[in-house]
C-alpha cells in the first residue's frame, strides 16, 4: 500500500467482462491492478506477496475462490481477501469468512460499493500499520525490566495510583523500606508517562560523597575543581525530555537541599562552577526509606522541600504486611532465575513455600529473591525444599511464660511500632497465620495424625483442616496405635 492511499489490486474471475468492470473502474481510482483468470494464476499472483487486495471469484478453473483463499493464508499471504459469486447461500458466505476472507461480495454488484469497500481496506490496513507501530513501541517500554509483582490489596492500589499519576508530570514521593522496590515503581512511573521515549536517570544520594553531590546533580564546568578537566553534564542534563529518580533523598546534605528546592521552583540551575542558567525539563521522582515527615521535625530535612517533593505520596509496603504475595513472587523469581542462571529449577515444596511464607523478611522483596537464587544454585534437587534455605531469623512466637493474650497484644504492638504513625495493613491474616501453623502441629502431634480427631478438638470441619493444611504446607501424617 502506497503512502498516497492507493492500492495493489488483483481481480480473479473466469469472466473476462468482470474483470474488465473492476479493472477499470479500480485503476481510474488510481490503483495498480492485476488480473487473473484462474484460481492458480491468482494464488501464484498472492504467493509473491504483490497484493494489498485481492477480489476472488468462488467458481473458477482448476482452483476455486474458497481454495484460493486457504492455500494463500497458509503461504502466509497477507493481502485482504475478497470472495464474490452469485451464489448467495449462506453456507459460501460462512465459508469464506471461515477460511480467512475479509468480506464476501454478490453478483451482480454496484461499483460505488466495490470502491468504498476498497476504501475501507485501506484506511484498516492503515489502522492495523498504527497499532504495529505502538505496539512496538509498547514492547520497549516492558523491556526495559519493569515487573512488579503483587495482587494484594495493598499492591491494588499501588497500581491504581500509578495509573493517575503516570499520564501527567507531578512529583512523586515512594517511601518504603529498602529492598520494597521503590525504584521499580519509579521505572514503571517513567515508562507509563508522555515522558517514557526520554530517559530514565537513577541518583542514590546516599552512596555518592557530600562534595561530589552537588556536581553529579548539576555538572560542573573545566578547572570548577581539582580533576575538573573537563565540563560534564550532570543528572538534571542527563535526564532531560525524562525522568530524574532521586533514591534516598533523606541523605541529601541540608545545604544542597536548598539548592534543589530552587531547581524545583524555578526550574532552572548552573554547573558547579559556571554562571550560565540552564532550563531543566524533568520530572522529579524521589524515595526514601525513612520516614520524611519525622526528619523534618527533627531538623535532619526542609519542610520546605518536602511539601515540594510529597505532591503525590506512594507508600510501597513491606513484604512482611502482603505475604499473600508471596507464592506468586516465588513463581515469577524461580523463572526469573532459570532464564538468567540457566537452573532448572521446577518449582518450590509445599513445606518450604509454607516456610517462605513464616519468614518476618526484614529484607523484602530483595532477600526474597537473594534466598532464593542462593537455594536454587545450592540445592542438589529440581524442587526447592526448606533444608534450601538459610533464613537469617524465625519468627515463631516467643512466649517467655506469658499468656496467650499478653502475647497477642505484643506481636500486634510490634506490629503497630514497626510503621511508626501509619497504620499497618492485614494484621489480621499476618497474626493469624502466625499462630495458626503451631496450632495445628501440635494438635496434630496429640492425635498421632489422625485428621478427624484434629477437626473435633480444633472444632472445625475435617475439609477445613485438610485445607488448612494444604495451605501452610503440612503433609498429613497417616495415624497408628
Amino acid at each position: 500500500m502506497s503512502e498516497n492511499g492507493t492500492a495493489r489490486i488483483l481481480v480473479a474471475d473466469d469472466e473476462r467482462s468482470i474483470r474488465w468492470v473492476l479493472s477499470e473502474a479500480l485503476t481510474a481510482d488510481g490503483h495498480q491492478v492485476s488480473e487473473a483468470a484462474t484460481g492458480s494464476d491468482a494464488l501464484a499472483i498472492l504467493t509473491r506477496g504483490a497484493t494489498d487486495v485481492a477480489f476472488l471469484d468462488i467458481r473458477m478453473p482448476d482452483i476455486n475462490g474458497l481454495d484460493v483463499v486457504s492455500k494463500a493464508r497458509e503461504a502466509g499471504c497477507q493481502a485482504t481477501l475478497v470472495v464474490m459469486t452469485a451464489q448467495t447461500t449462506m453456507a459460501n458466505a460462512v465459508e469464506a469468512m471461515k477460511r480467512g476472507a475479509y468480506d464476501y461480495l454478490t453478483k451482480p454488484f454496484d461499483l460505488d460499493v466495490v470502491r468504498m469497500l476498497v476504501q475501507r481496506v485501506l484506511e484498516t490496513r492503515q489502522l492495523s500499520s498504527e497499532v504495529s507501530v505502538l505496539k512496538g513501541e509498547l514492547r520497549k517500554r516492558y523491556e526495559v525490566g519493569v515487573d512488579i509483582i503483587g495482587r494484594s490489596s495493598a499492591m491494588q492500589n499501588i497500581y491504581k495510583l500509578l495509573g493517575r499519576v503516570a499520564k501527567n508530570d507531578a512529583t512523586v514521593l515512594i517511601e518504603g523500606e529498602s529492598g520494597t522496590g521503590k525504584e521499580l515503581i519509579a521505572k514503571a512511573i517513567h515508562y507509563h508517562s508522555p515522558r517514557w521515549q526520554g530517559p530514565f536517570v537513577a541518583l542514590n544520594c546516599s552512596a555518592i560523597p557530600r562534595e561530589l553531590l552537588e556536581s553529579e546533580l548539576f555538572g560542573f564546568e573545566r578547572g570548577a575543581f581539582t580533576g575538573a578537566v573537563e565540563r560534564r553534564a550532570g543528572k538534571f542534563e542527563q535526564a532531560a525530555g525524562g525522568s530524574l529518580f532521586l533514591d534516598e533523598v533523606a541523605d541529601m546534605p541540608l545545604e544542597l537541599q536548598a539548592k534543589l528546592l530552587r531547581v524545583l521552583q524555578e526550574r532552572e540551575f548552573s554547573r558547579v562552577g559556571g554562571r550560565e542558567s540552564l532550563r531543566t525539563d524533568v520530572r522529579i521522582v524521589a524515595a526514601t526509606n525513612q520516614e520524611l515527615a519525622r526528619a523534618v521535625r527533627a531538623g535532619r530535612f526542609r519542610e520546605d522541600l518536602y511539601f515540594r517533593l510529597n505532591v503525590v505520596p506512594i507508600h510501597v509496603p513491606p513484604l512482611r504486611e502482603r505475604k499473600s504475595d508471596i507464592p506468586e513472587l516465588i513463581r515469577f523469581f524461580i523463572a526469573k532465575i532459570n532464564r538468567d542462571l540457566g537452573t532448572e529449577m521446577t518449582g518450590i515444596a509445599p513445606a518450604a513455600e509454607a516456610m517462605l511464607m513464616q519468614y518476618s523478611w526484614p529484607g523484602n522483596v530483595r532477600e526474597l529473591e537473594n534466598s532464593l537464587v542462593r537455594a536454587a544454585v545450592l540445592a542438589p534437587g529440581r524442587t526447592l525444599m526448606p533444608a534450601d534455605f538459610a533464613l537469617a531469623e524465625t519468627t515463631a512466637p516467643q512466649t517467655n511464660g506469658d499468656s496467650l493474650a499478653e502475647v497477642v497484644r505484643r506481636r500486634t504492638r510490634n506490629q503497630f511500632e514497626a510503621h511508626g504513625e501509619r497504620d499497618p495493613v492485614d494484621v489480621y491474616a499476618t497474626l493469624l497465620m502466625e499462630f495458626e501453623r503451631p496450632l495445628l502441629e501440635a494438635t496434630l502431634e496429640r492425635t498421632n495424625g489422625n485428621q478427624v480427631r484434629a477437626a473435633q478438638i480444633l472444632g472445625i470441619n475435617r475439609n477445613t483442616l485438610r485445607k488448612k493444611l494444604t495451605q501452610l504446607g503440612l503433609a498429613p501424617r497417616r495415624a497408628t496405635g
